[in-house]
């Protein structure tokens, strides 16, 4: 269980908290997302719970116990999955993977092991022998989804995991942190693909300033905004309203003048309507 208790986060000479006495529980074996506009906080949130960097106040507890950088016991627990590319482009895929073994004082055995099943599991294996620069971005990717499992975590924490990939890629990365959470791995999922955030995650804690705004199940805060959408397309906007049934959607549509278009709502509105604000371009 991961349980993060007041956090406060001040950078140097900052106007504003980056993170502001946050308090989530994420029990094992949980898909947890956090969602939020840029700057609202959750990089900061996924470094402190790293260790990347250090509270200002509050602590981060891993099954109970507290966790600081001289916790290597602790820190094994965990792997990060950074949004940035950190494969070196002129080493293949078996020297990556026995390089990070080695870092973690593996044996050459088990490197050899696990680095096959893990290169299976995300079909990478026929691809073992190339060099990270001939490797597509999805294929990126799943390395380094490989890499962070190798010394067996019990929890992944993910930002941005599919930035950049198409659509097949996506779908191919959401398959494998599925795959990972049934068999029991706790996974912590940063995003601004909010039809991911809705696909994947039992739980989403929407961040906006430092704090949590919203913590709840996907479905929950669909359902609480109203299930049903309607879309009136006027001259200079979009304006959308929601409804809990069908009949109240077509009761209030009998009376617009405007073209407009029936659908289900989706975590996206919940996101827009309770932090105010659409996705800032990246």
């Amino acid at each position: 269980m991961i349980e993060i208790d007041h956090v406060t986060k001040i950078y140097p000479h900052a106007k504003n908290k980056a993170l502001d006495g946050v308090s989530l529980s994420i029990p094992s074996g949980e898909f947890f997302g956090l969602l939020g506009p840029n700057g609202a906080g959750k990089t900061t949130l996924i470094s402190v719970i790293s260790t990347l960097l250090l509270p200002t106040e509050g602590e981060v507890r891993i099954d109970g116990e507290t966790l600081t950088r001289r916790r290597g016991d602790l820190k094994r627990k965990l792997a990060l999955i950074t949004q940035h590319n950190s494969l070196r482009g002129d080493m293949t895929l078996d020297q990556i993977m026995e390089l990070q073994g080695r870092l973690y004082a593996m044996e050459k055995g088990e490197i050899r092991s696990r680095s096959e099943e893990l290169l299976s599991f995300c079909g990478l294996l026929e691809h073992r022998k190339k060099t990270v620069r001939k490797l597509s971005g999805g294929m990126k990717r799943k390395l380094m989804l490989c890499r962070a499992l190798l010394t067996k975590p019990e929890i992944l924490i993910l930002d941005e995991p599919t930035i950049g990939l198409d659509p097949a890629s996506r779908r191919q990365m959401w398959d494998l942190l599925r795959t990972l959470n049934r068999q029991g791995m706790t996974i912590l999922l940063t995003t601004h693909y909010i039809d991911e955030a809705q696909y994947l995650c039992q739980r989403i804690a929407l961040i906006d300033k430092g704090k949590v705004a919203r913590l709840e199940t996907p479905q929950a805060l669909i359902c609480e905004l109203g299930e049903v959408a309607i879309d009136e397309y006027r001259e200079e906007r979009t304006e959308s309203a929601f409804f809990h049934s069908k009949e109240e959607a077509l009761e209030y549509a009998s009376h617009l003048q405007n073209k407009f278009m029936l659908r289900s709502t989706t975590l996206e509105d919940v996101f827009l309507n309770v932090v105010g604000r659409g996705l800032e371009a990246r």
